[in-house]
């Protein structure tokens, strides 16, 4: 069984559930995390994360993105070049009505993320988005590492929208 599976398994197709995933970012600058939401509504799931590409995609907003990667794998190890990715690591699961309502505010995050086209390594980046999202739900009681790189971003310069 792969880590991909053993985290599908955790998928329940009843329930909205909001899953907190980490991996190391792109080399050279591996010693940093990359963190990304998947979210479950009954059984479709879909990824939010902000990338430092930015495309034209319909489900790409500048630097955020729906689905850009697999919900449960981690981004490449080399930028650009397909096939090699980084085991991701589940951070936090949430259920019931706070999984409803961060599920609610993440696909409202196009409109609402203040930093979608821009995007610098010390923030705003992957991290800023993240804790932009967790700042909202301070129940959920979660931390990212501390090589997350850019976390600070959100607070220092007050988003709170």
């Amino acid at each position: 069984m792969t880590r991909e599976d053993t985290y599908s398994a955790l998928v329940r197709k009843e329930s909205t559930q909001v899953f907190l995933f980490t991996s190391p970012t792109n080399l050279p600058f591996s010693f940093a995390s990359h963190p990304w939401f998947v979210i479950n509504t009954h059984g479709v799931l879909s990824r939010w994360e902000v990338l430092f590409r930015k495309t034209d995609w319909k489900t790409s907003w500048g630097h955020l993105h729906k689905d850009f990667f697999r919900p449960f794998q981690g981004i490449e190890v080399f930028p650009y070049i397909e096939g090699l990715f980084w085991n991701a690591k589940l951070l936090k699961e949430v259920e019931g009505d706070v999984a409803l309502r961060m599920a609610e505010y993440i696909e409202s995050s196009p409109d609402m993320y203040p930093y979608n086209t821009r995007y610098f390594l010390t923030g705003p980046n992957s991290n800023t988005y993240t804790q932009w999202v967790l700042n909202h739900f301070p129940e959920l009681d979660v931390t990212l590492p501390w090589n997350s790189f850019g976390k600070g971003y959100a607070i220092k310069n007050s988003i709170t929208s």
